[in-house]
């Protein structure tokens, strides 16, 4: 196979951020990479994380004063949830998981990652589509139809300007979507290309839901505090607050600039969400009804 080459690892330098989290707070986006050699990467992966195991991660939830986590399938790792699984089954009650698997999965499946936590399967548009602005709403139907008896959502990594007709493609969808990276779309496009603008629909009819997360790869800046993302978060705060949550995208893979560091980005939250009660709201609240904590 050809080589992998490796990406920045993260800035591993442990800061409190300037604010106190609220009680409950979740990270909604995170990956668990490695041990390597215990959990080997798939051939045709298009990079190589340096290990992000963990306890590395779990110490940087206590600097950030975060109390619960989802962990999401990484590419790296294909179908194999073996990683993912590892790690769910340390601590049921306080992770939930995102998993990614293929519309042949059996309710048995189904039904053995639910008990360890997962909640929703991740589909990776940005590769599966067969062409640009082309989704796979058959497979993507029959996977929802299959998930959905246990409550599930499908989180797609698309970037929503490839989709004008995103809010007529999920009419009727069987459950929700969950798309990161603030929709994913380049903040050089502005907020009125038609797919930003259909999941703002999708959101204010709950059939969508946004991660604030790494506002790095949708900013045309290259460095914090990002500011041309601040458009992008007031919009979809003032559409539909309800169907927000935040993440870290801890390790922060395959990140071209200048690594930052976990707090500053933690802090930037402090700059979209200046009421304490609607943080209360987006770290809590919401992540608990998405994700079915208890």
């Amino acid at each position: 196979m050809n080589f992998a080459p490796y990406c920045q690892p993260p800035d591993r330098e442990l800061r409190y951020s300037k604010l106190t989290l609220p009680k409950g707070a979740v990270d909604c986006h995170a990956h668990i990479c490695g041990p390597e050699d215990r959990f080997p990467y798939a051939s045709n992966r298009i990079y190589t994380p340096y290990d992000a195991l963990l306890p590395d991660y779990l110490s940087l939830l206590g600097s950030l004063g975060v109390d619960r986590a989802v962990l999401v399938q990484p590419s790296i790792y294909g179908e194999d949830n073996s990683a993912l699984i590892d790690a769910l089954k340390s601590n049921p009650l306080k992770y939930r998981g995102v998993a990614v698997v293929n519309e042949s999965i059996s309710e048995i499946e189904i039904d053995n990652l639910h008990l360890i936590g997962v909640r929703g399967v991740r589909c990776n548009i940005v590769d599966l589509a067969d062409s640009k602005g082309v989704l796979p709403l058959t497979s993507l139907k029959k996977l929802a139809d299959k998930i959905a008896p246990w409550g599930w959502h499908i989180e797609l990594l698309m970037h929503v300007n490839e989709f004008p007709d995103i809010a007529k493609s999920f009419n009727g969808f069987p459950v929700p979507i969950v798309l990161g990276h603030f929709g994913y779309q380049s903040c050089a496009l502005g907020i009125q290309t038609p797919g930003f603008q259909g999941l703002l629909s999708l959101m204010r009819e709950g059939r969508a839901w946004v991660k604030f997360t790494a506002p790095y790869r949708i900013s045309s800046l290259g460095n914090l505090p990002y500011d041309d993302v601040d458009t992008f978060a007031k919009v979809i705060l003032e559409n539909s607050p309800n169907q927000i949550v935040w993440g870290t995208d801890w390790p922060h893979v395959m990140v071209k600039g200048l690594m930052p560091n976990d707090a500053d980005l933690c802090n930037l939250l402090f700059n979209w969400v200046s009421d304490e009660s609607l943080r209360e709201l987006i770290l809590v609240k919401n992540p608990e009804q998405l994700y079915d904590f208890r």
